[in-house]
């Protein structure tokens, strides 16, 4: 099951204070498995490595088959390799992060930071300004799925892909 521990908390956490019911989330992972960095374990917790390009594209068949059985009206990808699994190796969360994305005639995809780069923040300060970011961000995606929300005034600009 994706995003339990200290992440899936934190995602909880956010996923209230921006309006969205976590019960009426669909949650994946991009990448279906998971290489364990033995030497980096830290107490109970082990880091995993990021998956590697042949890796991402390997898992993106079943990923898309989720979103077609799904139909979901709007994608949230949390982290880089989610965000380049569905919009290609050049996206980059660190710049596009929180823009809405509309894939052809698919759903409008939002991409932000994965919930465990709060976590690494490197004191309190970062972490309440990253929190803040990364709530406004699910607060876009939110909006899109509000037929009370007009564009225009509430989300940042569409990309077109």
């Amino acid at each position: 099951m994706p995003f339990v521990g200290p992440a899936g908390r934190l995602l909880d956490e956010a996923l209230t204070a921006a309006q969205i019911e976590r019960a009426q989330t669909y949650l994946t992972n991009a990448v279906k498995h998971f290489k364990w960095k033995l030497a980096e374990a830290r107490g109970k917790r082990r880091l995993h490595e990021r998956p590697n390009a042949n890796e991402v594209r390997a898992c993106r068949p079943w990923l898309l088959a989720e979103i077609e059985a799904i139909g979901p009206k709007v994608i949230v990808c949390l982290g880089a390799t989610a965000a380049r699994s569905l919009l290609g190796n050049d996206f980059r969360v660190t710049k596009q992060r929180g823009e809405v994305i509309t894939l052809g005639s698919g759903p409008s995809v939002v991409a932000t930071v994965h919930p465990s780069a709060i976590l690494r923040a490197p004191d309190h300060d970062t972490r309440v300004r990253d929190m803040r970011r990364f709530v406004a961000d699910l607060a876009v995606a939110r909006a899109l799925l509000s037929p009370t929300v007009r564009r225009t005034e509430q989300l940042r600009p569409t990309v077109k892909r």
